[in-house]
C-alpha cells in the first residue's frame, strides 16, 4: 500500500517559487536593515584618516584601532551624561508604569461615572496640545526648568500607551474583580495583585516604549536644561553627530595629530556605546511584543 503524501510533500511548483522569492526578499530586507548597524560598528574601530579617504562601502574595519573607545571612555562628559540618562530612564520609566497602570485601571472600570467623557478628554490630548511656548511658561512657573524633574514629569503618561493598557485591562473577566471585592480587597490590591500580574505582556511592551523614549530623549533637554552637568547622553551625541563638535564634546581643545585619526571614529564609538543598553534590553522583552499588542484585540 502506497503511503499518502503529506501536505508538505504535495506542495505545488508555485509554492516552491513563493518560498524562494519570500526567502530572497527577507534576506534582502535583513541585509538592508543590518548593514547600517555593522557600518557604524566597523567605523568605530577604523582609522579616521583611512575612513575618510576610502570608499563609502565598509565591510570591515580599516586600520583597526581602539583609540576612539579609549577617548570616549576616558572622558568625564560621556560618563556624566550616561549616568544622567540611566537615572532619567530608570526613574522616569518607573513613574510612567505606575501612573499609566493607575490611569488605565480607572478608565477601564465601566461602573465609574463619567468614564466615557474622561476617556474622550484623554484622547483629545493626542491631537491637540498647548504648544511649546505655553508648556515652557507653565514649567517655568512651576520652577521645574533646569531640574531633574523636568525630564520626567511632563511626559509621565503617554496617551497611546494608556489606551493599550486600558484595552488589556478591559479584556479581563470582571468576575475576578467582583470575587476580590467580596473577599474585602481594595482597588489598589486588585490592581497590583490581580490585574497587573495578568497583564504583564502588555506592561512589558509599554515599559520598552517608555524606556526607549527616555533613553533617546534630547529635545526636552535641549529646551529645558541649561547646565551641562544635567545633560543626557543624547545631547553629547547630538554635539558629535549633528553639530560636528567633536573637540569640545570629547577630545578637548588641545587635539593632537594622534587624536585627529580618531576624530571621525569617536562619533561612531559613542553611537555604539549609547545604543548597546537598549539592544541588550530588547531580546528579554521581544517575546511579549506580539502577545502584549494582541491582548484585547479579539472579543468573544
Amino acid at each position: 500500500m502506497r503511503r499518502s503524501k503529506s501536505p508538505l510533500e504535495r506542495e505545488t511548483l508555485g509554492g516552491h517559487i513563493f518560498q524562494i522569492c519570500n526567502t530572497l526578499i527577507l534576506t534582502l530586507v535583513l541585509i538592508v536593515t543590518l548593514y547600517p548597524c555593522l557600518y557604524v560598528l566597523f567605523a568605530s574601530f577604523s582609522d579616521g584618516v583611512l575612513l575618510t579617504k576610502g570608499n563609502r562601502l565598509l565591510l570591515w574595519p580599516k586600520g583597526f584601532q581602539l583609540g576612539s573607545y579609549e577617548i570616549a571612555f576616558n572622558n568625564p562628559n560621556l560618563w556624566n551624561s550616561y549616568l544622567n540618562t540611566i537615572l532619567y530612564t530608570f526613574v522616569g520609566t518607573a513613574l510612567n508604569i505606575v501612573m499609566t497602570c493607575i490611569a488605565a485601571y480607572v478608565l477601564s472600570r465601566k461602573y465609574l461615572p463619567g468614564h466615557k467623557i474622561m476617556m474622550r478628554l484623554v484622547v483629545f490630548t493626542m491631537y491637540f496640545s498647548g504648544g511649546m511656548i505655553p508648556t515652557y511658561l507653565w514649567l517655568n512657573n512651576l520652577h521645574l526648568i533646569d531640574t531633574f524633574l523636568v525630564m520626567i514629569l511632563p511626559g509621565a503618561v503617554s496617551t497611546w500607551n494608556l489606551i493599550i493598557l486600558r484595552t488589556a485591562f478591559i479584556s479581563l473577566s470582571p468576575s475576578m474583580e467582583e470575587s476580590a471585592k467580596i473577599d474585602g480587597a481594595s482597588d489598589m490590591v486588585i490592581l497590583f495583585k490581580i490585574i497587573v500580574p495578568l497583564c504583564l505582556p502588555s506592561i512589558a511592551v509599554i515599559l520598552l516604549y517608555y524606556a526607549v523614549g527616555h533613553w533617546n530623549e534630547y529635545f526636552n533637554a535641549l529646551i529645558y536644561l541649561r547646565q551641562r552637568s544635567k545633560f543626557p547622553l543624547q545631547m553629547i551625541l547630538r554635539e558629535l553627530v549633528v553639530l560636528n563638535n567633536t573637540d569640545s564634546a570629547l577630545i578637548g581643545a588641545n587635539s593632537t595629530a594622534e587624536n585627529l585619526s580618531v576624530t571621525v571614529p569617536v562619533k561612531y564609538a559613542v553611537i555604539v556605546i549609547s545604543t548597546l543598553p537598549i539592544l541588550f534590553l530588547y531580546p528579554f522583552l521581544q517575546k511579549y511584543f506580539v502577545k502584549g499588542m494582541m491582548v484585547g484585540a479579539v472579543k468573544e
